[in-house]
């Protein structure tokens, strides 16, 4: 049997990932179909974490656009991943995939507390790893808490899941001639403003040289054509 390029990632999903068609919320069809493709790869050995957005239920920085405290507004953001991170935790656990939740912010009744130490022991045990909450800190998103955590548990890439098949120069939805990028380097994903994640978190992935693969989540299998290194999406880079 083949083994995987990668074997210790970090899969970054948004919450819009599974809010699926409903567009708002949590889509149960959508959750079950990521944890399907989710205990697909676990099957080869690999070590997973995973961290979640929750912009399908709240965006932090959208309510302190319209006048609310930002570093309230972005709490309630926090609070929003713990919840799909629970839904993507009881999808998982019905497929069979041994899972803990590790959030930022404690919570005793609902998940485990963040230990760096702990979450790379249940990983090496072949559990999923979540982590919620983001980084615990307001002003912060959780691309930077995919950068901070990948680095942390010494992660060899991040997959970053989005809902098209990679970066483009322009969105692909708006303009129908966008230009596709095959690889960038991380200097060129910063310099272009191409929106792959904020800035925080591509300085992080630069400095410590952690690579990332944006790739389309809605083509079921792309999470393990990404372990195994087939050329899908976007390799950022250099």
């Amino acid at each position: 049997m083949v083994a995987p390029k990668y074997w210790r990632m970090v899969l970054k999903l948004s919450g819009e990932a599974l809010a699926g068609s409903l567009g708002y919320g949590i889509d149960p069809d959508m959750v079950n179909t990521i944890a399907r493709q989710i205990k697909g790869v676990m099957e080869y050995r690999v070590q997973l974490a995973i961290v979640v957005g929750g912009g399908n239920i709240w965006r932090g920085i959208a309510g302190s656009v319209k006048g609310m405290d930002r570093a309230t507004a972005d709490y309630m953001g926090m609070l929003a991943t713990v919840i799909n991170s629970l839904a993507l935790q009881d999808a998982l656990e019905k497929h069979g995939v041994d899972t803990r939740t590790q959030t930022a912010i404690e919570m005793r009744e609902v998940a485990e507390p963040y230990i760096r130490r702990r979450a790379i022991r249940h990983m090496e045990k072949g559990r999923v790893v979540i982590f919620a909450a983001g980084t615990g800190n307001p002003y912060f998103s959780t691309d930077t808490a995919a950068a901070l955590r990948a680095v942390e548990i010494e992660a060899q890439i991040i997959l970053m899941a989005k809902q098209v098949d990679g970066v483009y120069d322009a969105d692909p939805l708006k303009k129908p001639g966008a230009k596709k990028f095959d690889e960038l380097t991380y200097i060129d994903m910063i310099n272009q403003g191409l929106g792959v994640m904020d800035s925080t978190a591509a300085t992080l992935c630069m400095e410590n040289k952690i690579p990332l693969i944006v790739f389309d989540l809605n083509n079921e299998g792309n999470i393990k054509r990404a372990i195994f290194g087939e050329k899908i999406g976007t390799y950022i880079g250099g």
